[in-house]
């Protein structure tokens, strides 16, 4: 038996509880997790904004150490650390024969089987495949990455999500370029490491947007020039901080309709704004013909930050033992299973960075 975070149902309190994991079959790797990073897509899972197959165990940003393989796994071995990867490509769909493996079509259909059960018998789902929220796990040979050397294992939980999202948003997604102004609407985990990313890829200027004037500090230790407390006039201070122009890139990790109307509104013309932000159906956004005409802008989505994971992690990881990237940074509180739904209620009322459950 091991201690996990269970979803009994959308819209229900996580239920901490002992779960019984089978051993591994062929195909599959046993985990002890070091630790996982509680994100926003979690929340979203608990309360019907994404779906998942429940009961599960959700979690999806982690690592830990290896603990078994079934047949077939040679690429990690009992005692390897390794990464999780809740998105795993199948190589084999349309979108991976295009090279972007972060649409991979089967990539989560690992979610709807049963993984565990619960010690009165009930099947467990794992929630985006890891179900990370639990002292140890069993995943699909694809869900592993081998952890990168010199990075501590529990900090190296957060390349599995927040990272990968932030970093790739900046670098894949939106290509900002050096000299470039960056503005990022969000300083949660996944902002973070985009204002991380922006300072990496020699941005001159990067502006943070928050709703709390409580994290500039964490803001400018990330790498922003100047910070924003979020208003109805955000779009409005951003152009004025750029001498009228609005700023070259727009970066978005909230998801909500407000949010990214700020960042169109507050990309130049020509530029490029990037919703990373998962928001829910009701989040409608509007345009209308003429301003798309007149400013030219380009609006596009970002999935896992436009990343493929195996060949991204390394270079994190490169970037983390140059001291180029802080994972510690990123993380404001570090927490038991038992303190996941205070984070998500932090999370809600805009409060802190990440936070990491440590087993």
């Amino acid at each position: 038996m091991v201690r996990a975070a269970v979803l009994p149902a959308i819209g229900s309190p996580l239920e901490i509880t002992d779960i019984e994991l089978p051993e591994p079959g062929p195909g599959q790797v046993r985990v002890r997790l070091a630790a996982a990073g509680v994100c926003h897509s979690d929340l979203s899972l608990t309360n019907g904004t994404m779906r998942v197959p429940v009961p599960a165990v959700l979690g999806h940003e982690g690592a830990g150490t290896v603990l078994s393989v079934g047949a077939g796994v040679t690429h990690v071995a009992p005692g390897d650390g390794v990464v999780l990867n809740w998105a795993p490509s199948c190589g084999d769909c349309h979108a991976c024969g295009l090279g972007e493996v972060w649409l991979c079509g089967n990539a989560l259909t690992g979610a709807g089987a049963v993984y565990a059960r619960r010690a009165d018998g009930t099947d467990l789902h794992p929630g985006l495949n890891v179900a990370a929220f639990a002292q140890e796990t069993v995943v699909a040979a694809g869900c592993v990455l081998p952890a990168p050397h010199g990075v501590p294992l529990a900090d190296a939980a957060l390349l599995g999500c927040a990272v990968l999202t932030g970093y790739g948003a900046v670098h894949h997604a939106a290509r900002v370029r050096e000299g470039e102004t960056v503005a990022v609407l969000g300083v949660g985990g996944v902002g973070l490491a985009a204002l991380q990313a922006a300072r990496i890829a020699g941005a001159a200027r990067v502006l943070a947007v928050d709703v709390s004037p409580e994290k500039e500090a964490l803001a400018r230790a990330a790498g922003a020039t100047d910070y924003v407390v979020a208003s109805d006039s955000t779009a409005r201070d951003l152009r004025e901080l750029t001498g009228g122009h609005g700023v070259d890139v727009a970066v978005e990790c909230v998801g909500r309709a407000v949010t990214i109307r700020s960042a169109w509104e507050s990309t130049r013309r020509g530029g490029r704004t990037t919703v990373v932000g998962i928001g829910g159906k009701d989040q409608q956004v509007t345009f209308n013909a003429l301003e798309i005409f007149h400013w030219g802008r380009t609006l596009s989505g970002c999935v896992y930050g436009n990343t493929d994971p195996a060949r991204d992690v390394p270079v994190l990881a490169d970037h983390v033992r140059a001291g180029r990237l802080d994972l510690g940074l990123m993380v404001t509180d570090r927490i038991a299973l038992e303190d996941i739904p205070t984070a998500f209620a932090n999370m809600e009322a805009g409060k802190g960075g990440r936070a990491l459950v440590t087993f």
